[in-house]
């Protein structure tokens, strides 16, 4: 069985590596994909029951339970791709699985490096990211393109949808998809590791999140906040599975009592303890702010991209943004400038660094750069968070810095913006003062962003000892069955060629 978060290139590559070193070595091998169109080339009871072995090449949880009593060999996806006939020899010494909750099967082979299984946080986060890619592309690109083909140039040069309006309600479907990212991020890692009853206080969890208004907050916590109510949930829903209750309450633990208690305890939790402190961060970041705007533009205009590309829509982006949209009102136009020139640098430079090193990426990462590139332009600055919560030790940081450097080369040549909004769209509609300027920071941020994320995303891989293998693709399960000759299992039908 292949499968991955994407389930995309490293679902086939896996599937197919495996089974042409299996047919070099004169093993008859089965491969059931688990791909983005659903599961082909299904594994059945025979199947497993006359293989010799089991081999899970994965980052990301796959179900071991079918596989009770079977030599069962765990890895990661590379090592399906790279030594597939060196883990079929292994899967002959391989320890028998025992059954669900053991830990049976995990290859630590000494010297075999990136061999290892990957930790229940990456599995989880990856799980999440996975389902949240969709809605950050549809979400983003259905608002990119109302604002395109619907949006009715102002005479401030601000572009606005009339209400009632055809354009006006493809972008309202486009803000719900935005709207519904962030529970579904959360949602997905709870599932990862607390399983289905953990989603539901996963889902409830990010929602109130991304909701400031819940706990004071003018901006709620956005993808980070995400991934803390993601992770809180699905170990608290974990946690809850081990306590003994009678045998009559047992049947609707999972759709009932479970879900019920995590999602109280995790929304009043967030409410009362964390959003708070994201409440007052909030506001004393703003008050800290305005105590700045007589100082050096090029250090504001270095702060304010810094908060900008730091979390991409949650508080702390939020808190520069809506600072320097309310000096707007009050003449004081250079402020919002230089938000507007970090803006797009995020998802300009994540799309860039796709095109700059693709080996590095997955077919569905160098999709997603396609779309942040159209959404850069427009100023949605989302657009990079699929490649935030992915990799965040790598992007965040190069986010930060294309977005300081950005801002900081604004706020030097004096760059105003008359609309609340950024990105190059509100250059070209007139709303920007310093155009070339501007221009120049856009692209600098961006190209260096891109320069930065591709520079750490190859240090780490190589640090992993993942040469060859796109970093960071969220990829593959594989599981794959060997079975002795005249067992009876079929060819590897259904896989698919390399991408």
């Amino acid at each position: 069985m292949t499968a991955c978060p994407t389930g995309i290139a490293h679902t086939y590559m896996a599937a197919e590596k495996l089974t042409q070193a299996a047919e070099a070595l004169g093993h008859e091998i089965k491969v059931e994909t688990q791909g983005s169109i659903g599961a082909e080339n299904v594994l059945s009871d025979n199947d497993v029951r006359y293989a010799d072995g089991v081999i899970i090449a994965a980052d990301k949880d796959v179900d071991r339970s079918r596989f009770a009593g079977k030599r069962v060999l765990v890895v990661g996806v590379a090592e399906g791709i790279r030594n597939p006939g060196e883990l079929i020899e292994r899967v002959r010494t391989a320890p028998v699985y025992g059954g669900a909750g053991t830990a049976a099967g995990v290859a630590a082979s000494a010297g075999a490096g990136g061999g290892k299984e990957r930790s229940v946080g990456y599995k989880a986060l990856m799980n999440g990211v996975s389902y949240m890619i969709p809605f950050v592309v549809v979400g983003g690109l259905l608002i990119a393109i109302s604002l395109a083909l619907g949006g009715h140039p102002q005479a401030d040069g601000g572009l606005v949808i009339p209400d009632g309006s055809f354009w006006k309600h493809v972008n309202d479907i486009g803000v719900i998809g935005f709207t519904l990212m962030v529970p579904v991020l959360s949602g997905y890692i709870a599932y990862a590791i607390g399983d289905r009853p953990a989603l539901v206080p996963g889902m409830i969890g990010g929602w109130i999140a991304n909701t400031g208004a819940l706990y004071g907050s003018k901006a709620g916590a956005g993808f980070i906040g995400a991934i803390v109510t993601g992770f809180l949930a699905g170990f608290l829903v974990v946690w809850i599975k081990k306590v003994r209750v009678p045998r009559f309450v047992q049947p609707i633990m999972p759709i009932i009592v479970i879900p019920i208690v995590a999602t109280t305890a995790l929304g009043l939790f967030f409410i009362y303890v964390i959003g708070r402190p994201i409440s007052w961060v909030f506001t004393h970041l703003t008050g800290w702010l305005g105590g700045m705007t007589g100082s050096s533009a090029v250090l504001l205009g270095a702060i304010l991209g810094l908060m900008i590309a730091f979390d991409m829509g949650g508080p702390v982006n939020k808190t520069a943004f809506l600072f320097g949209a309310g000096l707007i009102a009050s003449g004081n136009q250079t402020v919002m400038g230089m938000c507007a020139a970090a803006i797009p640098v995020m998802p300009l430079g994540q799309g860039l660094a796709t095109l700059l090193r693709r080996r590095l990426y997955s077919e569905q990462e160098r999709e997603t750069g396609m779309a942040a590139l159209f959404m850069g332009l427009f100023g949605i600055s989302e657009g990079a968070i699929p490649f935030a919560a992915a990799r965040p030790a790598q992007v965040i940081p190069a986010n930060m810095l294309g977005g300081a450097v950005a801002g900081a080369l604004a706020g030097t040549a004096g760059v105003t913006d008359a609309v609340p909004h950024g990105g190059p769209i509100v250059a070209v509609l007139g709303a920007v003062g310093g155009v070339p300027v501007f221009f120049l920071a856009v692209v600098v941020g961006a190209v260096v962003t891109a320069l930065t994320t591709v520079a750490l995303v190859d240090l780490s891989e190589r640090g992993k000892g993942g040469k060859g293998a796109p970093a960071g693709a969220a990829a593959a399960p594989a599981v794959t069955v060997t079975v002795a000759a005249g067992a009876g299992a079929g060819g590897p039908s259904g896989t698919a060629a390399a991408t």
